[in-house]
């Protein structure tokens, strides 16, 4: 099994009891995103952690497709949905590489707190450009270490051999705002709730 998917795998629990850190701005980034929905719309959340997002999102759109590395999250987002009778998104694990859908035929693709996590974004965000329709959009929401802790790319390989955290990539906004301009994407709307904190934008794919 992945490093990652063990650390993630032992952190479910303890994870989905979690208080979100600034309800306002998750709160906020819900409503910025659902802006952009259509009850019609195929989305796929990569990433999706215990789900809370996917289920929040899930009255607005026809169906959403949630994965994520850990099996330990897909069951307790599983658990969820099932206790809230959510009968229209569909929990699998899976990561985005392994993930496959023909080109063009998602209307959005979700990556919240997730790029950062992984080893090679800009496959990634080119990959999500070529499973986007045109006019489809692209949410993220990325913790941009290269802009308050650049000393984050000594200590994170550290922390990832010894077991005691994920793998941790570190980049400034402008090279993440780069990377989706370089796969296709125009940057629709951007927004940081406060200094160094994760930024949020909607990327959308040219009609």
């Amino acid at each position: 099994m992945d490093q990652s998917a063990k650390f993630w795998d032992k952190m479910a629990e303890r994870y989905s009891k979690r208080p979100i850190a600034d309800e306002a701005a998750y709160e906020k980034k819900l409503q910025v995103t659902r802006e952009y929905f259509r009850p019609d719309m195929e989305v796929l959340e990569f990433g999706c952690g215990t789900g809370s997002t996917a289920i929040a999102h899930a009255p607005y759109v026809k169906h959403i497709q949630a994965i994520d590395i850990s099996s330990n999250m897909i069951e307790i987002a599983r658990g969820k949905a099932d206790a809230r009778k959510i009968d229209n998104v569909t929990f699998e694990r899976s990561t985005i590489d392994e993930f496959g859908v023909p080109d063009q035929t998602l209307d959005a693709v979700l990556g919240l707190n997730i790029l950062h996590l992984l080893e090679d974004k800009d496959e990634v965000i080119s990959k999500v450009h070529r499973m986007l329709k045109s006019g489809g959009i692209f949410v993220t929401s990325t913790a941009c270490l290269g802009d308050s802790m650049k000393f984050f790319k000594i200590i994170a390989p550290i922390g990832q051999f010894l077991g005691l955290m994920p793998l941790v990539k570190v980049f400034s906004s402008r090279e993440l705002e780069d990377s989706l301009t370089d796969a296709g994407f125009e940057i629709d709307h951007q927004w940081q709730p406060g200094k160094y904190t994760a930024v949020f934008i909607v990327a959308k794919k040219a009609e």
